[in-house]
């Protein structure tokens, strides 16, 4: 995965407005309490960080 579509995923998912407030501020227990955007500054895969995303928000099957 890469970030360009991880950006139109979590923007499906949540909404432009609401995704770029996610990546930057909600602290995602799968990724050692990073946020997103930090998670993935640290080398973690997109994808693994977008698979955490979906955990934590219940993201539908068909969105992940």
């Amino acid at each position: 995965m890469t970030l360009t579509e991880f950006r139109a995923r979590t923007a499906e998912a949540f909404g432009d407005l609401r995704a770029d407030h996610l990546i930057r501020s909600h602290h995602l227990a799968e990724c050692g309490g990073r946020t997103a955007h930090e998670a993935i500054d640290a080398g973690l895969s997109v994808k693994q960080v977008w698979l955490a995303l979906c955990v934590e928000f219940d993201v539908p099957e068909q969105l992940r």
